[in-house]
């Protein structure tokens, strides 16, 4: 090997080396699994599971639909970030489908408030935090339309 070409081997060498050192914020994100995001995917299809009823009593229902539709707002917002879990809104864990209206609100509630825990202790993904953002103002109206929804239901 000629000298020129040695100089231009040991060059590229040390320049890979340089690259592999660099921070991890440095170099390209390499996507992976969210597991926090899938989760909260998880819990918001089952709130939204437990809601979707078909009130008789229409100020019940006209809320029950305004939480489904934030809820269903929340999911695409993870899912815009593209940190789907490749999973449809229906496909969830089986729900006691005998249960009342007070413990289906209860049970909703609950897994509004564990995706608004998975996504606010969610791995940083810069990308995502705008639509993160997005996704927890829309869990919070859900769960305050939900509460509402509870209230309401009381007086039938």
């Amino acid at each position: 090997m000629t000298r020129i070409s040695l100089k231009f081997l040991l060059l590229l060498s040390v320049l890979a080396g340089a690259v592999a050192l660099l921070p991890r914020e440095a170099q390209a994100q390499v996507p992976g699994p969210h597991p926090a995001y899938n989760h909260a995917l998880e819990n918001l299809r089952l709130a939204r599971a437990y809601l979707h009823d078909n009130w008789a009593w229409e100020p019940v229902r006209q809320q029950d639909n305004q939480a489904v539709a934030e809820i269903d707002a929340a999911i695409r917002e993870i899912k815009d970030a593209e940190l789907d879990d490749g999973k449809g809104i229906n496909e969830h864990q089986p729900i006691d489908a005998h249960l009342g209206w007070h413990d289906r609100f209860l049970k909703a509630e609950d897994r509004l408030k564990a995706a608004h825990s998975d996504l606010t202790r969610a791995e940083d993904v810069p990308q995502a935090r705008e639509f993160r953002n997005r996704a927890l103002r829309h869990i919070d109206a859900a769960e305050s339309t939900v509460d509402e929804a509870w209230r309401t239901a009381r007086w039938q």
